[in-house]
């Protein structure tokens, strides 16, 4: 086998009999010099993913020191403030180094992995990130790209997506379920056969006891009494644990949100017509899988009532000289969800109709619920509301979302007595909103007209229909 010099050496023969200006010194200087390269390893930072985010927690590892990557290959997926997101690499290589474990935080800037390329005179790498998705392979013998680091530090199981949220979900530590799927991997079935715990074993059935004639028969077990606890019953104290970047963009909003001037406004609304249009229209939209709630009434009344009151639509500049008007009506709603209260928006709901904007909140509402919000789910807000009324309340105070400059929080639906055209005592249906807005800019006189109207949207919903797309 010829050596790789030889070899160059026999190009550079060839080449330059074909052409005889071809200087084959030269030649062959420059065919090492362009394929001798050294690898080299290098540190993939950690690049902003927008809105601000400074750092991030490391969720979990697609790859493992000695894994070979290919590019756009995912390596990490981690949570920011926002939402989470999969970090991809750039480059085809080896991981050589990983620098954070599980629930680390990460800041942005600094090295997340060393991979080992092919020397080139190309400049540092710089981060990829895709909005984070469930996966959508269902079946169990998918196998995930990485091995999930389970808490039994060396070891290692294989698990389709599907199944690892399955898991987490029941809080199963997948590195002490036995795999029965091809290639050692962990199936549902293995996950719910360690959810079931061991099969119970029948005991034994003593024989019969011979009782002689006239004998007494035997004496009763005794009953065995409770064991005396040796701890002392734990009392007082407290503990301590770090905010979690949801918790801490909250922190920060909220701090950043009190240094408006708000004030309040509340009112009450009969939507006595509004449930009976529901009762009629939610069976429809069942038929298209659409749940249909009080929501997207509401959300489509706001933006109808926006188009009216535009400034509750606007946000304040920077330096707070100039009033910035919306165009798009992108009504964001709180989500409490076990990750956090997050406020993902419905985009340019003054196009959408009734049913368009259902079928998004319910989208939006769930991927809440499952961590899977897209960061395009959570930006570009113009206005919020809160629906306290789904866990039971009645009024609230909310805090403006800044930049916004209004928040509504809608209590719950009640049946309660008034007064009808008679003075005769009738049942309606109620809710009450309670408004906030960024007093340096809204006045009370036009957070009363925007209610107002409002209103007549809510009260009256068939004169939405004059003015739907």
């Amino acid at each position: 086998m010829l050596s790789r010099f030889a070899r160059l050496r026999k190009v550079a023969r060839v080449l330059s009999v074909a052409s005889p200006r071809v200087n084959q010194q030269v030649l062959l200087r420059r065919s090492l010099a362009t394929t001798s390269s050294a690898p080299k390893v290098i540190q993939f930072a950690l690049s902003d993913i927008g809105e601000g985010t400074k750092e991030v927690v490391v969720k979990e590892w697609y790859v493992k020191v000695g894994q070979v990557v290919e590019e756009f290959d995912e390596l990490v997926e981690v949570q920011s403030d926002k939402a989470n997101v999969d970090i991809t690499s750039r480059y085809a290589g080896k991981i050589v180094k990983i620098h954070y474990e599980i629930d680390d935080v990460a800041q942005v800037g600094d090295p997340l992995v060393d991979i080992e390329i092919e020397g080139d005179d190309d400049d540092e790498p710089v981060d990829n990130y895709v909005d984070h998705t469930e996966s959508a392979a269902t079946d169990d013998a998918v196998v995930t790209k990485s091995e999930e680091k389970s808490h039994k530090a060396g070891d290692k199981v294989k698990a389709s997506p599907a199944v690892r949220k399955f898991a987490k979900d029941n809080q199963v530590d997948l590195s002490l379920v036995t795999p029965t799927g091809k290639g050692g991997t962990i199936t549902r079935d293995d996950v719910e056969a360690f959810m079931a715990g061991p099969a119970p074993v029948a005991a034994p059935v003593p024989p019969a006891v011979q009782v002689a004639q006239g004998s007494a028969p035997p004496a009763p077990k005794p009953i065995k009494q409770m064991p005396v606890r040796a701890q002392a019953a734990t009392s007082g104290g407290s503990r301590t644990e770090p905010l979690g970047p949801i918790a801490k963009a909250m922190q920060k909003s909220m701090t950043e949100a009190l240094k408006i001037p708000h004030f309040g406004y509340n009112e009450e609304y009969d939507v006595t017509n509004l449930v009976e249009l529901r009762k009629i229209l939610k069976p429809l939209a069942a038929e298209y899988g659409i749940k249909l709630s009080y929501m997207p009434f509401i959300i489509k009344a706001v933006s109808l009532a926006l188009s009216e009151s535009p400034i509750l639509n606007s946000s304040l500049s920077p330096d707070g000289t100039q009033i910035i008007y919306h165009e798009d009506h992108n009504i964001g709603f709180a989500t409490d969800t076990p990750h956090g209260l997050l406020v993902p928006n419905i985009k340019q709901v003054q196009n959408l109709s009734i049913l368009e904007v259902a079928q998004e909140l319910n989208r939006l509402h769930q991927a809440g619920l499952e961590n899977k919000l897209k960061p395009a789910d959570i930006q570009g807000g113009t206005f919020s509301l809160s629906n306290i009324g789904a866990i039971g309340g009645t009024y609230a105070k909310p805090v403006i979302l800044v930049p916004q400059v209004a928040i509504g929080a809608i209590g719950k639906i009640q049946r309660l007595p008034r007064f009808g055209p008679n003075d005769e005592v009738v049942a309606r249906h109620l809710t009450y909103i309670s408004w906030t807005a960024d007093h340096r800019i809204i006045e009370g006189a036009q957070m009363a007209r925007f209610s107002n109207k409002l209103k007549q949207y809510l009260e009256e919903p068939g004169s939405m229909m004059l003015h739907l797309r």
